[in-house]
């Protein structure tokens, strides 16, 4: 099996930044696209950005210029550096990756999220 364990998140003031960083273990043989989500309360969940394995990148609208998302490959890691951040930010944030688990094949996995709150 696959675990995704996320972490980084916490209280920051409006206009401040928060790293997380979500690292993925287990029998895993690749790991496709890392996808960085958030769910605020009462809202749907949404997309926040995604990185192939190649490092292609894309991002909300709501993100973008705002955020990075990174990879490391050899540590199976996903980053995502959030800066000038809003009161809107608000979610929890939760990683999802593609990953070929030997030997039962490709599957989704889904870290437990963790909670970034931006508040004065």
């Amino acid at each position: 099996q696959v675990q995704l364990v996320e972490s980084g998140g916490g209280l920051v003031q409006p206009g401040g930044s928060l790293r997380l960083s979500c690292a993925a273990s287990g029998s895993i043989s690749v790991i496709y696209n890392m996808v960085w989500y958030r769910q605020a309360p009462g809202k749907q969940r949404e997309l926040v950005a995604r990185i192939t394995r190649g490092g292609g990148t894309n991002y909300a609208d709501s993100v973008k210029g705002r955020f990075t998302i990174s990879r490391d490959n050899a540590e199976n890691t996903v980053y995502l550096q959030m800066n000038s951040l809003k009161p809107e930010d608000t979610a929890v944030y939760s990683c999802n990756a593609d990953v070929s688990v030997y030997p039962q094949g490709r599957g989704a996995y889904w870290g437990q999220g963790t909670q970034v709150t931006v508040s004065s």
